[in-house]
């Protein structure tokens, strides 16, 4: 054999260590995935199945509370008069609307205990309005807790809601005082009201968590909000009587049933039937607990499942 010669050689190590070398084969995601289950590793910020999610939620049942009594607490710390304007501000309301719509445009007229009527009217209303204006911010106003620490996102839109709960709960105490000045009795039938207020908060919970699930896509929303809520607010009986109104003929009936069948207005109706003896039963639209229980598990069941369907995106981008 012939020796090559030198200069050869020299090109035939040069190619050799010019060449990288072989890349791996790439890993099937299959033997991955066995992998990472084998030493019980998840992906980070997954979605969990629906009942493990409702295990983790309740996990963090004293967590919602104590963050609810936290927020309501801290609501009017900067005020000189404290928590006396979780009672004063829906009483100003109330004064406010007396004024307006009572006196100037004479809706009180035909109303028995107008006052005791109106009043009802803003203090629940007050809670639905104030549990979804704060569902609406849960998220895009909590973001830093959100990144921070990893629990059940439904646990801040149910949290907010429970501190609108809880603050309702003192302006029910003036409420009592105003019902019994103006002489309305005390009745079994105020009892009436312990489930009506377990209806609507869930109602109001399932709304919060739906806006926030889309508050949390478009922060935007929490600037429109005020407005849609103030028109809700005009058809749903707050200041005036449904009853009276719909007991005309010159509605149509479809403007007829959607007053009737409007959430916040049940709600309202029924709390004014459990607390005001002069508010009777005819007064309230057909089916109204079969309503109200309809309403709570719609926005409440549905709410709950379109929220935990984006648990993974909430706080990211």
């Amino acid at each position: 054999m012939h020796p090559l010669p030198p200069r050869a050689k020299a090109a035939d190590v040069s190619q050799v260590l010019d060449t990288p070398p072989p890349s791996p084969a790439p890993a099937d995601e299959d033997d991955l995935a066995a992998l990472a289950a084998r030493h019980g590793l998840t992906v980070s910020g997954a979605r969990p199945s629906l009942p493990e999610y409702v295990r983790q939620l309740w996990e963090r049942r004293h967590f919602i509370t104590a963050f609810a009594t936290a927020k309501l607490t801290a609501q009017y710390s900067q005020a000189k008069l404290g928590q006396v304007w979780q009672v004063m501000t829906p009483l100003l309301n109330a004064a406010v609307y007396y004024f307006i719509f009572g006196i100037l445009l004479g809706t009180k007229r035909g109303v028995p205990d107008y006052i005791p009527f109106l009043v009802t009217g803003v203090f629940i209303w007050t809670f639905t309005q104030s549990s979804i204006m704060a569902g609406t911010r849960a998220i895009s106003g909590n973001l830093g807790l959100v990144r921070a620490l990893h629990f059940p996102r439904a646990a801040l839109p149910i949290s907010f809601a429970l501190q609108q709960l809880q603050q309702l709960l003192f302006s029910m105490a003036a409420l009592v005082v105003i019902l019994l000045c103006f002489g309305v009795p005390i009745s079994f039938s105020w009892l009436m009201a312990v489930p009506v207020l377990i209806l609507q908060f869930t109602f109001n919970a399932g709304v919060s968590m739906i806006m926030a699930r889309m508050g949390a896509k478009t922060p935007d929303i929490a600037q429109l909000m005020p407005f849609v809520l103030r028109t809700w607010m005009y058809v749903s009986g707050v200041m005036w009587s449904i009853d009276k109104l719909t007991s005309k003929d010159h509605l149509p009936h479809i403007v007829t049933l959607a007053l009737e069948t409007n959430p916040a207005a049940v709600y309202i109706d029924l709390m004014r039937y459990s607390l005001i003896d002069s508010f009777h039963s005819s007064q309230l639209p057909p089916h109204v607990w079969p309503a109200a229980l309809g309403w709570a598990l719609i926005a409440g069941v549905g709410g709950f499942i379109y929220f935990w369907k984006a648990e993974e995106t909430y706080g990211r981008g």
